[in-house]
């Protein structure tokens, strides 16, 4: 029996059914009361009371209303590939050497694209907030039960937690004495107020249990915030496996806000060649002296981190030679400093500490990749620095008890830091706001800071992988897996 076949509508115009058959287009197809996809443009198999609706305009059959199919996906352009085809920082770098040269040749002129800066702040601004508490949360939670890993578990925990707080300290102390932010103007801002200031310590503490949890995160209470993220995660941890559900939301909304961070880092190129070109053409190239006191400060950090700390760490705890650890553990510091990424190292990692060190296979497959997520040394000294660079230009001065405050801080956050380049510039923002400095003043600090980020980024990943080294070296020695013989190159 013939069917009379309706017209087909295709871009916004009508296509008979033989010019459908000519043009052989393959469509989805909907039909009323039977769904058929992938179906061929011919008359078999069709039914009466259908439509198919190709063009962007929805289709209406027997009274239905049908979604349009879905366009052709269109690759692109040539342009967007070349310009996604180069590395971040390497179209960062280019975007800091323009816009210094634009500075210097335009001057105050340069004023007239100030707003594609604070649009980049704004950004920032927008995600501080909920990235700090998803993070939070997603780290702690996916620490798990310390009893269910054992002793292995429960020393790698507190050896980690206590090189981080050690780096925090080195990091504090050493930006204190330099004092890279003295004397710099960020934006048009004044000295602020110290945090808290007219409240007493107790009251501050009272107020970082916020009262409605939801008022602290529209106001942006970041102390609040991190408590309640903390709260969260350590909830999560004693329910266990009842709660894995609420985990894995965390999780699924930590990487969406990560892949955000990454979104708007595709518009950093922008913003420092718009934020360069105005600050070196109101104040010249004054800048860059405080960005080489931030580069000395993390320098001088990082080594002691790595020779004391670390250093120390395997000899007290290990009873082995520093001088050999760090001689086992080049190859790897050399893969850490070339990608900027724990997580990107950690095969090499687990492959030094296996073949050169003698490390035992059950605490390199516990301990290894535990410190690629949480041991971040380099890390957490680095948002040291840079929150006390932002308090000295701020003219801000934190009292000794805030101080600590905010080491505590720093190293709850740098916990729940993802293990990839620049993650951690956007949580330096959170820590300052902990602090009652503003988020919008918190921001100017990630950008002024961010030009010159991917070196920086690869000098202290060079310590978030000796730390995971150093500490599954004393592990394996106190678990009886350490292999001295290979350690020390007699194996």
């Amino acid at each position: 029996m013939a069917l009379a076949l309706p017209a087909i509508e295709f871009g916004g115009s009508f296509i008979s059914p033989g010019a459908r058959r000519k043009i052989g287009v393959e469509a989805g197809f909907r039909f009323w009361g039977r769904r058929a996809q992938g179906f061929r443009g011919s008359a078999r198999g069709a039914r009466r009371g259908f439509e198919v609706c190709l063009g962007p305009r929805s289709c209406q059959s027997g009274g239905m209303n049908l979604p349009p199919a879905q366009p052709p996906h269109m690759p692109p352009s040539v342009l967007v590939r070349y310009w996604t085809g180069i590395i971040l920082w390497k179209r960062i770098f280019a975007a800091l050497v323009l816009g210094v040269a634009a500075g210097l040749l335009l001057g105050e002129t340069m004023l007239a694209l100030s707003w594609i800066g604070e649009l980049f702040i704004r950004l920032i601004r927008m995600l501080v907030v909920p990235l700090v508490l998803v993070v939070v949360v997603s780290g702690l939670a996916g620490l798990g039960d310390p009893r269910r890993l054992g002793s292995i578990g429960v020393r790698t925990l507190a050896l980690y937690l206590l090189t981080t707080a050690v780096a925090v300290a080195i990091g504090i102390t050493v930006a204190t004495l330099i004092g890279p932010g003295v004397g710099v103007q960020l934006g048009n801002t004044a000295a602020l107020p110290p945090p808290g200031a007219g409240a007493g310590f107790a009251r501050q503490l009272l107020e970082i249990v916020p009262v409605n949890p939801i008022d602290a995160l529209a106001k942006g209470a970041m102390l609040s915030v991190i408590f309640l993220a903390i709260m969260v995660g350590v909830g999560c941890i004693l329910v266990g496996d009842e709660a894995q559900p609420l985990v894995r939301v965390f999780d699924a909304a930590a990487a969406v806000f990560l892949r955000l961070v990454q979104l708007v880092m595709e518009l950093a190129p922008f913003a420092v060649f718009a934020l360069i070109a105005v600050a070196v053409g109101t104040d010249g190239l004054g800048a860059f002296v405080s960005i080489l006191k931030i580069a000395l400060c993390v320098v001088i950090g990082v080594s002691i981190q790595l020779v004391f700390t670390h250093g120390g760490l395997v000899r007290l705890g290990a009873g082995v030679s520093p001088i050999r650890f760090f001689r086992n553990a080049s190859e790897a510091m050399l893969m850490g400093f070339s990608t900027a990424s724990s997580s990107a190292t950690l095969p090499v990692v687990m492959q030094v500490a296996d073949k050169r060190m003698g490390i035992g296979k059950p605490v390199v497959s516990t301990v290894l990749p535990l410190g690629s997520t949480m041991s971040m040394d380099g890390t957490a000294m680095y948002m040291a620095i840079l929150c006390l660079f932002g308090l000295q230009a701020f003219g801000v001065t934190l009292e000794p008890a805030q101080l600590l405050l905010m080491a505590l801080v720093t190293v709850t956050v740098a916990l729940g830091t993802a293990p990839i380049p620049g993650s951690s510039l956007f949580l330096i923002g959170g820590i300052l706001a902990s602090i009652g400095i503003p988020l919008e003043q918190a921001a100017l600090v990630v950008a002024f800071v961010l030009p010159f980020d991917r070196p920086l980024d690869m000098i202290r990943t060079v310590p978030n992988v000796t730390s995971d080294l150093a500490v599954a070296t004393v592990v394996a020695k106190h678990e009886g897996e350490l292999n001295l013989a290979r350690f020390n190159g007699k194996d």
